[in-house]
This record gives C-alpha cells, structure tokens and sequence, in this order.
C-alpha cells in the first residue's frame, strides 16, 4: 500500500494527534530504538478491547528530537495496525449511515421495469440531484453532496437495491467525514449513482475513474484472515447460482449489501474456512434440503426459519421435522446469525434472514456470496489520512510515496 500523504510540516503537530485519534498509545520511555507493537486490532470488538489486550502501543526514545520522532509518525502511518484503528472508525460510520437510511420511510424499492432510480414528483432537482443518464440510470449531486445524500436519509426517493449499496457506501463517507468536509472533499462527479455499468464511465469513486486502487476478493479469502473489522464497511452481494431461467421474482435475482458488523464467532468461523465458498456449499445444502420440504405459502421459510413463527413450526408433520433439524442447524452457523448487512429496503439483518428469504423468492435456485470490488483500505483510507493531515496543516505539499509497504495477501 503507498500512503505518500503526509504533508512535510506535518511534523508532531499533527501527525502525532492523527495518530492518537486512531487509537495509538504513544509514550516516551526508556529504550534506545523505538518499540511498536500494532497486535490484531482487527480481530477485536473495539478499541477498547484492542488496548486490554496489549494492541496500538508505541515506545519512543526519551532522548528522540522533533525529527526523528516524525519519522517515527510517519513509519506508523504506513503501519498495518493503523488500517485496522481506521476500521473502527469506518464501522462507526457505516453503521450511523444504514441506520439513517433504514430509519426513513420515505426511501422505498423500485423494481427495475420501474427505472433504477426515482425521485417522486418533486423531482430530482428538488432533492439535490441532477440526472445524467435516461432512465434513472445515472445522477450526480447537485447543489451540494451532504444536501444530496439528505434525500436519501430524509426524503421521498425510490431505488433498487444496487443503489441502495450504492447509496449506503456514499452516506458511510458522508458520516466519516462530517458534513462540511464531505461536501469539501469530493466532487459532484464523484459521487454519482446509477447503474454498476454507469459508474465506469464516471469520476466515481466507487467504480469509476477516481476509485483508484480496488481491492478484488470475493470469496474474502484475504478478508477471512485479518479479522471481523476488516469486513465492516465492504459491499457485496448475493446471487442466484442457476441461469435466469431458473428464477420466478426477477426483482430479486440478487440482493447488494454493506456489511455492517461481524461478530467474533463469525469472525472465527470465516477464518477457520478460509471464507466465504464454504457457505456458498452450505447455501446449497439448505436450498436443496427446502426442495425436500412439502407445502407453500408467502414467506414461509422466512417464517419458518429466521422469525420461527411458533405456529408454522408446531404445524410441520411429524414426518418433516427431522429435515426442518436440518435446516435449522445450517442457519446455526454462526456467519449466518453474527454477519450484519444492511440491504435496501430491508433495513440491517443477519445474513441468515437474506438466505431464508430467497428461498420463497426463487425456490429454484441457490444463492452465492461474494465480497464486491471496493477501495475503503486503499485509496479512500489514503484519501481520508490526507484530509485529516491537510484540515490540521493546510499545506499542499506531499512527501513521496516510499513504496508498497501494504501486503494484503
């Protein structure tokens, strides 16, 4: 990962402070080289717990002048640890941004016949937006990106679930940022919604021009290893395994999520699988188990399954509870029941709740999740950093990047 963004008189003034803010614990002592143990702040519930268990300490040298402490700053800017301390930040901020998200009710699901994107009959500009594409594939603030992403936590605006994560991920900035720095920091293009294949022709800094470095990993095999903070924030989706054909609600062939928080359990039980294929083979266990499964009605399994109507299970035959035991015990899994999504319009559930559904939506096919592309550990981290240097310095002039000390693998 290349940082190259603290500016050169950022010395202890600000590179110290940012640091601090992130959680390091930075104390002078008695050592003749600096001492840094980052620990795996990723894999705790908070920074809180990162610090009892002995995380983000740093000793410097009593005798270290203002120089050789800022190297030792900057040497801690480009340290793993301090990508983990910015994911609890980053949760903080996804989590306050889904929930004023689900909170309005005015935020409602289009199907796609019905245009992906609609702002009622106030009309687009009225809500701070300006379209760029037919069809409500393609808009862009206008008049001030906090006063856009407003009409989404306030307003009357209808999407589908793309860009509901869409929304989700641009709202967690938003939040990171506070409101004065979010409408400095980015620019009108930058932040455009629409349609995946949309953004690629954009500025947008979630899949167009200005994303920068993305960060591929689908099956969250990399992810899986560094702990459950490093989830928080990342989108994804889930998706129909079987061709098209084999769908019955076209409206949900797919469901785009934000994570917004992964429990330890889940945590281990992701790592101790190497990810997410493992639950991928567990979908189709559970989907193939509810072809065995006699009856219907609306919204059974998620009846049956995640909300456990006490009435549905007590009218399963005799005969079919062995293979609702099963069923059960698939959705035990902790991934299941410890991964928190916020999906459009359902608001934030445990994965299980979105796997339980989609078998009443399409009942013939199973369903496969994947980690989306995304830039939240590299270039939105670096661009944040730099902000946070340049509030406290105003200064525009950069040090050089030093090389790609950041290894993901």
């Amino acid at each position: 990962m290349v940082l190259g963004m603290a500016p050169a008189a950022a010395g202890a003034g600000c590179l110290l402070p940012l640091l601090q803010s992130l959680g390091w614990q930075v104390r002078d002592a008695d050592v003749r080289v600096p001492t840094v143990h980052g620990g795996t702040p990723c894999r705790r519930a908070s920074l809180e717990a990162a610090w009892q268990h002995g995380d983000l300490q740093v000793r410097v040298p009593r005798g270290y002048d203002a120089d050789r402490r800022d190297q030792v700053y900057r040497d801690l800017l480009e340290h793993p640890a301090t990508l983990c301390a910015y994911a609890f930040v980053l949760g903080d901020a996804t989590r306050r941004a889904t929930a004023r998200l689900q909170a309005n009710s005015g935020y409602r699901f289009s199907a796609l016949q019905l245009g992906w994107i609609g702002f009622g009959p106030r009309g687009a500009q009225a809500q701070g937006w300006q379209r760029f594409r037919s069809f409500g594939r393609g808009y862009a603030p206008a008049g001030g990106n906090t006063a856009a992403i407003e009409a989404f936590y306030s307003g009357w605006v209808r999407s589908e679930c793309g860009v509901g994560r869409q929304v989700a991920q641009l709202a967690t900035q938003r939040e990171l940022y506070g409101e004065a720095g979010f409408d400095r920091e980015f620019t009108a293009g930058e932040l455009s919604i629409g349609t995946f294949l949309t953004l690629h022709d954009t500025p947008s800094i979630l899949l167009g021009s200005n994303a920068g470095e993305l960060f591929a990993d689908g099956k969250a095999v990399r992810t899986s290893r560094l702990g459950r903070q490093a989830f928080v924030g990342v989108p994804g989706f889930i998706v129909h395994v079987f061709d098209k054909h084999y769908l019955d609600d076209i409206n949900n062939q797919a469901e785009n999520f934000v994570i917004t928080e992964v429990s330890a359990e889940a945590a281990d039980a992701l790592a101790r699988h190497g990810g997410l294929e493992h639950y991928d083979a567990l979908n189709r266990r559970l989907w193939a188990l509810s072809r065995q499964f006699p009856g219907s009605g609306r919204r059974r399994f998620e009846r049956l399954l995640y909300a456990r109507d006490p009435a549905l299970r007590a009218a399963v035959p005799e005969a079919q509870r062995p293979l609702l035991a099963q069923m059960d015990a698939v959705l035990a899994d902790p991934v299941y029941t410890g991964v928190h999504v916020y999906v459009h319009p359902k608001g934030v559930r445990p994965l299980g709740y979105h796997i339980a559904r989609l078998l009443d939506r399409n009942p013939r096919t199973p369903y496969s999740i994947e980690l989306g592309l995304h830039n939240l550990h590299t270039t939105l981290f670096r661009r944040w950093l730099r902000a946070q240097l340049r509030d406290c310095t105003a200064s525009t002039s950069f040090i050089q990047p030093r090389g790609n000390v950041w290894n993901w693998a």
